[in-house]
């Protein structure tokens, strides 16, 4: 059988995924600081991450085939597809997605339990719990009022592992490394 994306053993998850509404949900923004070549100092290239906590957008993007991913991004996802890394998916990026399917911005062809099981299925993706110390943290970050970035920057910062996002204001908070 080929080689799928998040399972070896079955149709990847996002191969029926639609976003219809995916430009309206994530509207360009100006690229800020990001991990990878000519990022400066602390850009560690691409290639040598093993791990990073992805955003709600780079993981529906990549699940409509990734050609709205940042260069970075796409070569990390494309790392964690082979195995070669591992990505964390915050909890609250499945309540995210969960919330986005039922109001139909996205269409995930099945359910948000299945859609996510199949995702776990490749052990390159790794469900990430939400923890206390997220929680305290998601609230004393001030730079943003929106309760789903504030939750994923906290759970990237307590893990220590760069963001994988596009979304400007989590790039320039200086909060956590991002990655695009």
């Amino acid at each position: 059988m080929p080689r799928t994306r998040f399972s070896r053993r079955r149709m990847p998850p996002f191969a029926r995924l639609s976003t219809r509404h995916s430009a309206v949900l994530w509207p360009c923004v100006k690229l800020g600081p990001r991990i990878g070549a000519g990022a400066g100092p602390r850009g560690d290239a691409v290639a040598e991450l093993q791990s990073a906590v992805t955003d709600t957008h780079p993981l529906i993007f990549h699940a409509a085939g990734g050609g709205r991913l940042g260069p970075h991004a796409a070569a990390f996802f494309e790392r964690c597809e082979h195995q070669e890394a591992i990505l964390y998916v915050p909890a609250v990026v499945i309540w995210e997605s969960s919330l986005l399917a039922r109001v139909g911005r996205i269409d995930l062809r099945r359910s948000v339990r299945d859609f996510f099981g199949d995702l776990f299925s490749n052990p390159a993706y790794q469900p990430l719990d939400l923890t206390p110390d997220q929680i305290f943290l998601a609230d004393e970050l001030r730079f943003t009022r929106d309760p789903f970035d504030a939750l994923i920057v906290a759970a990237a910062h307590t893990v220590g592992l760069p963001l994988v996002t596009r979304d400007n204001q989590l790039r320039e908070s200086g909060s956590v490394r991002a990655i695009w």
